[in-house]
């Protein structure tokens, strides 16, 4: 096992530098992702990677130069190699589950291939569903060789409470929803969002857990009719959320929509929350169980994480 005083540990996706965060190892964290932003106080580390996408650029072009790019076997993200090798990290954290959300296991691995200086133990995350985030935070506890922290138990507690506040009772019935994770092409939330929803107590629309997420035609949508609508658009914050929503409200039948008639449709800070397998998917039960029963719960998030459209 690694002796926790030396290690350089360089996270490449920002879930993972969330749980170095948790795991108390802030200060050996000395590389990170170009997107890792959270905790604040790790925006002063070098960013390893740099993105060959423009994320300002409406959905739709997103979406083409991320299928143009993955056709074409190029990575949607570099690895700046020069820079890992000055840094000679003990551990890299990356994942293997979706070439569009972070650099690739196989890069990291190309990449690590190269290093003259050091060969770090790559760490790779593939969560779907909620246990497996547990699950990864005690594996880098454990590669890490420090201490399962009492924080995780505490995040567990958290996510069990909003459950029982939310459940329905015999005589009701669980809203309808239906989480947007993209808007053009339209897509419906996957992995462990319909998870959370249902934890949060909601029945979710479309998406299996534990899959990922699926395209969504407008037409089904409509048919679908949910009871709430929930925009979480990948890599988007609130005001970024805002915007692709209102593009998507212009279409003819919005205003039919059972979720539009009642005032319950919502816009999330995604990129924070619900895109990131992290410890904050238990803010992420939170922000549902507030938006979904605010009668029952209050939790304070509305204004920072969530707002009605």
């Amino acid at each position: 096992m690694t002796d926790a005083k030396n290690l350089r540990i360089v996270s490449l996706i920002p879930s993972a530098t969330e749980i170095v965060a948790l795991l108390g190892l802030t200060d050996a964290l000395v590389g990170r992702s170009h997107e890792c932003d959270y905790p604040p106080e790790i925006q002063d580390r070098p960013a390893c990677t740099q993105a060959r996408l423009n994320s300002s650029k409406p959905s739709a072009q997103i979406h083409q130069d991320v299928t143009y790019l993955l056709q074409n076997a190029l990575s949607i993200y570099e690895i700046k190699l020069d820079l890992l090798e000055k840094l000679q990290p003990t551990h890299i954290l990356t994942q293997d589950q979706c070439d569009v959300c972070a650099v690739s296991l196989s890069e990291v691995e190309k990449a690590v291939a190269q290093l003259t200086h050091t060969q770090p133990q790559i760490i790779s995350l593939k969560p779907n569903l909620l246990e497996d985030v547990w699950a990864d935070i005690q594996n880098v506890a454990e590669a890490m060789a420090v201490g399962i922290p009492t924080s995780l138990s505490d995040l567990q507690s958290r996510v069990k409470i909003c459950e029982q506040k939310t459940q329905p009772s015999f005589d009701t019935k669980r809203p309808t929803v239906a989480c947007i994770e993209w808007t053009d092409p339209l897509m419906a939330g996957g992995n462990w969002i319909p998870e959370l929803v249902k934890l949060a107590g909601g029945q979710p629309l479309v998406g299996v857990p534990g899959q990922p997420a699926p395209q969504l035609q407008w037409e089904s949508l409509v048919t679908a009719n949910p009871d709430v609508i929930v925009f979480m658009p990948c890599g988007f914050d609130l005001n970024r959320t805002r915007q692709e929503a209102t593009i998507l409200a212009q279409r003819p039948e919005w205003q039919n929509l059972q979720a539009v008639k009642t005032g319950k449709v919502y816009i999330t800070d995604g990129n924070s929350y619900f895109n990131r397998p992290g410890p904050r998917l238990a803010d992420s039960v939170e922000i549902l169980a507030e938006i979904l029963h605010p009668e029952t719960v209050q939790y304070g998030y509305k204004g920072k994480a969530w707002e009605i459209l």
